[in-house]
């Protein structure tokens, strides 16, 4: 199992190329390409040197002999009631599969969307159209699991692939191909799910992971241990459905607090409680 993480926060704080070169530094196996960024229209991905820039972080990574195994499109794909903003954003979801091929991540994570009416059928429409885009570029493309936000009640709320039977719905109507699924762990709480049932609902369907802590109540991204998640019963989990995909961080939350001096220190320190996860996961397997 390796051990990846995201370059979003040190993206953010330093580029792209240093990004890389922090993690690689830092221990980790492999790397998820965040690509959030790109709902800037003046961001560097959305410019005709976008290949170019790609394929020099790869080179970074492949010197490090550190793989990119995940990355995130941008999110989300379409809005309801905004067709102008629906088609730039697909536009972009198309560029971030391709970039994700020529990274040789094998996962890009593509948010389903919410839609008033019609959701499923809409989101099927949506996926079917990107499907010839995996396939063109080596990509699968995976569905996560998400919250919807209640102006009434003030709070998170269950919304589109909130809970493991509709997940499991999507991800059975789609070709396995080219789909899998993207649990994030954090967000089963949210909706008053518990993650560790949600593991073994879904089972072998699982392709990949978001990993990280929060209160059940904030989307808080922060790292394992320092909330209110129930570490050691996600780990059994994991066990017990004998997962075989990545150990992958969505926890960036936890780096925001920090200065940039002291990031690099943050990011071993991530490392090695992911290192101990992935032990505990394997000691759970031989018991």
């Amino acid at each position: 199992m390796k051990l990846v993480t995201q370059t979003e926060i040190l993206s953010e704080r330093f580029g792209d190329e240093a990004a890389v070169k922090i993690i690689c530094e830092s221990g980790f196996d492999g790397i998820d390409y965040s690509m959030f960024c790109m709902s800037d229209d003046n961001d560097f991905l959305n410019t005709p040197s976008y290949k170019n820039h790609v394929k020099e972080i790869r080179k970074i990574a492949e010197s490090y002999s550190v793989t990119f195994d995940q990355s995130h499109a941008p999110f989300p794909p379409m809005r309801e009631g905004d067709e102008e903003y629906s088609r730039k954003t697909m536009e972009k979801v198309k560029r971030a599969l391709e970039i994700s091929g020529i990274l040789g991540s094998k996962i890009c994570v593509v948010h389903p969307c919410v839609f008033s009416e019609n959701q499923f059928e809409r989101n099927m429409e949506m996926y079917h159209t990107l499907e010839p885009y995996a396939g063109d570029y080596g990509v699968k493309i995976a569905i996560e699991n998400m919250w919807g936000w209640s102006d009434s009640l003030n709070r998170i709320v269950p919304n589109v692939c909130s809970t493991a039977d509709d997940f499991n719905r999507y991800v059975d109507a789609v070709n396995p191909e080219f789909f899998t699924a993207c649990l994030d762990l954090g967000h089963c709480g949210l909706v008053g799910d518990d993650a560790a049932s949600m593991i073994r609902d879904m089972g072998s369907r699982l392709g990949c992971l978001h990993i990280h802590d929060n209160d059940n109540i904030h989307d808080t991204h922060t790292l394992p241990y320092l909330s209110k998640m129930d570490w050691d019963s996600i780990l059994k989990a994991l066990a017990d459905i004998d997962y075989a995909g990545n150990f992958t961080y969505e926890a960036d939350g936890f780096l925001r607090m920090f200065p940039d001096s002291m990031l690099v220190e943050c990011e071993k320190f991530m490392c090695g409680i992911g290192r101990e996860m992935i032990k505990k996961i394997n000691e759970y397997k031989g018991n």
